[in-house]
């Protein structure tokens, strides 16, 4: 009897990193600091977009190469705190990553309510207005939320990351917008627990990210942004650079002239759409891929 025992609890462990596309729940139960949420989750399509909206189920999705090579990265998608652009800044990024042999975690994290009560809160509405202030207002109490979401998605990862075929030394965090608000927060607030060893904050906002003390230990950033960003978030990722280069970290920085905010894996016939790529060759030369 407990040999079967042993073998079903095998059989699960393994299933875990080997399904493709399989989900993990990060919490039993709702999450801490949002017990009391009771809507659900919404996807809707914007245009050829597809967005996710009222996250109270925090997940990883995990994208699972045949041959793993050792290398993790958790992908947190943008979309302004109030949404989650999941396929071009989330699951084209995974499967364009397990293809180079990278298991890659796309993570669903805590968003704004879109309350129907309040349609002048509304991410339609404040970006159309341009109510940028008002914006940060309603996403302050979330943003920790978000943060606690992205370290314990590092410390799951970590935790399974024998069972997973994963090095706990190569586990990577990167983000979107948004998500790479949430990338900067969860590194500058990690303990060895839950700290990514690289990270790759791609167009980030700035404004709310919590903390600022760069990792004593060795945190490459990878980073790309575009010059022409309409919401004016291209010098953001300069500062991020610079705080990287101040504190002597491994640093790198493509800041294309044209492309917009939220590029993500979206084609435009620019230069820009080569950034997965350079994302590639960087991922090469710190040793987390291979040709």
């Amino acid at each position: 009897m407990r040999s079967k025992i042993i073998i079903i609890l095998v059989l699960l462990t393994n299933s875990l990193c080997r399904a493709q596309d399989s989900v993990i729940h990060l919490y039993k139960g709702r999450a801490p600091g949002s017990e009391n949420w009771n809507w659900k989750e919404k996807e809707f399509t914007v245009g050829t977009m597809k967005i996710v909206m009222d996250v109270a189920d925090q997940t990883l999705t995990a994208f699972v190469p045949a041959k793993p090579n050792g290398t993790a990265i958790i992908i947190a998608p943008g979309g302004a705190f109030h949404a989650l652009a999941i396929p071009h800044e989330g699951a084209d990024v995974a499967k364009w990553l397990s293809e180079k042999g990278v298991i890659a975690f796309v993570l669903k994290y805590r968003l704004v309510h879109d309350d129907p009560a309040h349609p002048e809160n509304s991410i339609g509405n404040l970006m159309a207005t341009k109510n940028f202030k008002k914006l940060d207002s309603l996403n302050a109490p979330v943003v920790p939320l978000a943060m606690q979401d992205g370290l314990t998605a590092v410390k799951y990862v970590r935790e399974h990351a024998t069972q997973c075929k994963i090095d706990p030394g190569k586990i990577g965090f990167m983000g979107f917008s948004a998500g790479g608000t949430v990338t900067m927060s969860v590194v500058y607030n990690a303990t060895d627990v839950d700290r990514p060893n690289f990270i790759a904050p791609v167009y980030a906002y700035a404004g709310s990210i919590i903390g600022s003390n760069v990792p004593k230990v060795k945190t490459p950033i990878f980073i790309a942004a575009a010059t022409d960003a309409d919401i004016g978030l291209a010098a953001h990722s300069v500062q991020i650079y610079q705080k990287w280069l101040d504190a002597k970290q491994p640093a790198e920085l493509y800041m294309y002239e044209r492309g917009r905010h939220g590029f993500g894996m979206n084609k435009q016939n620019l230069p820009v759409d080569k950034w997965i790529e350079r994302f590639g060759d960087w991922l090469e030369m710190q040793g987390l891929i291979k040709k």
